[in-house]
């Protein structure tokens, strides 16, 4: 793999994890919306995200090998922003005005735990990504230098 080709593949990284942030903020946000598009609760959603290539893993590290017909590593893309097939929450709360005749509230299916957790990781998974990115651009003034 190339310098050019690993800071491809860490800007497709910092690029994917910048969406699942804002889908991750966007949940949050929407936590407490009883009533979304059609009537419902807001849905989950989440970030769907596919290799780029059609190698995977297996053409990853035949790349990185150097084994003969493999691709270069591709990064990552998104392909989807499907939603979440949780059931949504059922709350007692026989006062708000969305309540049922039971005094039930159909609540989206977002969990702040899991939204916070997710965005703990998608930002570390996005510091990783810039590191890669640093090192990679240190490599390539480094061997400038060299060639100097």
């Amino acid at each position: 793999m190339g310098l050019f080709e690993a800071i491809s593949v860490a800007g497709s990284g910092l690029s994917a994890e910048r969406i699942r942030m804002d889908v991750t903020a966007e949940n949050l946000a929407n936590a407490d919306t009883t009533r979304g598009a059609g009537g419902k609760p807001y849905q989950r959603q989440e970030v769907v995200l596919a290799p780029v290539g059609s190698g995977g893993f297996p053409g990853a590290l035949s790349g990185a090998l150097q084994t003969q017909g493999a691709e270069p590593a591709g990064g990552v893309e998104v392909t989807a922003i499907v939603a979440d097939k949780a059931p949504d929450q059922q709350v007692y709360d026989p006062g708000n005005p969305e309540a049922n005749a039971k005094g039930y509230v159909l609540m989206p299916n977002v969990s702040t735990v899991t939204e916070m957790t997710d965005l703990i990781s998608e930002q570390q998974s996005y510091q990783s990504d810039v590191t890669a990115m640093q090192t990679a651009k240190s490599m390539f003034t480094a061997t400038l230098g060299v060639l100097k």
